[in-house]
């Protein structure tokens, strides 16, 4: 294994709280936490908050990762947020309301929020940041998204990482932009947030169908042809919702992409592999620690799709097969049989 890069101190120390104590939120926690920031982890359960206190670990997610000393692990949401420079949300979409709806008082005027969650909302459609916005109304936050190529594993372990920090404040996104940047994570800006949180989603979908034929045996033709329809599915729809085009091809869309699709920490393949080997939806998610935010985003993007009138074949079929019990096989067989188009 080849040596990790090692974040280097700071000269601008920041307070940074980080929502949500899963793999990602953890892995960013740790990661401005070894470069010298102020850095509260806030985890829902106190269950939880006491037990990576005492073992200096989260044994859930990241078990392998030694949490910094200096780390304050927390189920008290104000004292995380008290004081703030910079809050980064990292709840997983399904509960991103019931969670905010409980801690969104603790929510410090004028400190920069990031949303480093994957998801749409199922019913509104809406982007995580939209989301945030509701809750931090009349409290002059910059809202940004990071999203990218990143499994929490490999960034604690020092692998060199590249996200996209989006926000349409550019001198905001300057800031945050270089508190997060250091050892092996480097942010790239832009202003394309619509652009940027649709790649993160809409991802997720083609990761569970490129899984399926993984568990059915397919080989890497099959898995190249749906990453690259999956890559013109996900633009057709980001761009219909206000997106640019190049946003997509960036980090943030085939970047995320690729990684998503190909990497063996991928949870979402990883459901899509055990549905082609046959087995339910529910007994995969049952068997899993952590979350899948594909099977939620399916859902979205399958009611986005038809709602904006987007040719989304993949992603049909993968809704097909998570709603209404269709066979992973004929599904596939179905894709293949479409009427001939151009490219």
């Amino acid at each position: 294994m080849s040596d990790p890069v090692v974040p280097q101190k700071l000269r601008n120390r920041w307070k940074i709280a980080v929502l949500g104590a899963g793999s990602w939120g953890t892995a960013l926690a740790v990661h401005s936490s070894l470069a010298g920031h102020d850095v509260r982890l806030w985890a829902r359960r106190q269950l939880a908050a006491d037990a990576m206190s005492r073992s200096g670990k989260n044994a859930d997610y990241l078990p392998r990762c030694e949490l910094p000393e200096a780390l304050v692990v927390s189920a008290d949401a104000e004292e995380c947020m008290a004081d703030a420079d910079l809050v980064i949300s990292v709840i997983p979409s399904r509960f991103l309301r019931s969670v905010w709806d409980g801690i969104s008082d603790a929510f410090p005027s004028g400190a920069h929020l990031v949303s480093a969650t994957k998801g749409l909302e199922d019913k509104t459609g809406l982007r995580m940041s939209q989301v945030l916005s509701e809750y931090t109304s009349g409290r002059e936050a910059s809202i940004m998204a990071l999203s990218g190529p990143s499994f929490a594993a490999e960034l604690v372990e020092g692998h060199p990482t590249a996200v996209t920090l989006a926000c349409a404040n550019l001198e905001a996104a300057e800031s945050v932009q270089a508190c997060l940047s250091h050892g092996p994570l480097r942010a790239y800006r832009n202003a394309d947030i619509v652009g940027v949180e649709h790649g993160g989603a809409l991802k997720n979908a083609i990761a569970i169908a490129t899984g399926i034929a993984d568990g059915l045996g397919f080989g890497t033709n099959s898995r190249a042809a749906l990453i690259t329809r999956g890559l013109k599915e996900l633009t057709s729809l980001a761009v219909a919702r206000g997106a640019r085009p190049d946003t997509l091809m960036g980090l943030a869309g085939l970047g995320d992409l690729v990684l998503t699709c190909t990497g063996s920490l991928s949870r979402n393949r990883h459901v899509g592999i055990e549905l082609g080997k046959g087995r339910s939806l529910e007994e995969i998610i049952d068997g899993m620690q952590m979350v899948a935010e594909g099977v939620e985003t399916v859902l979205a993007t399958f009611h986005l799709g038809r709602r904006l009138k987007v040719k989304m074949p993949i992603t049909n079929e993968v809704y097909a097969i998570l709603q209404e019990g269709k066979s992973a096989r004929a599904a596939i067989e179905d894709l293949m049989a479409r009427t001939l188009v151009e490219e």
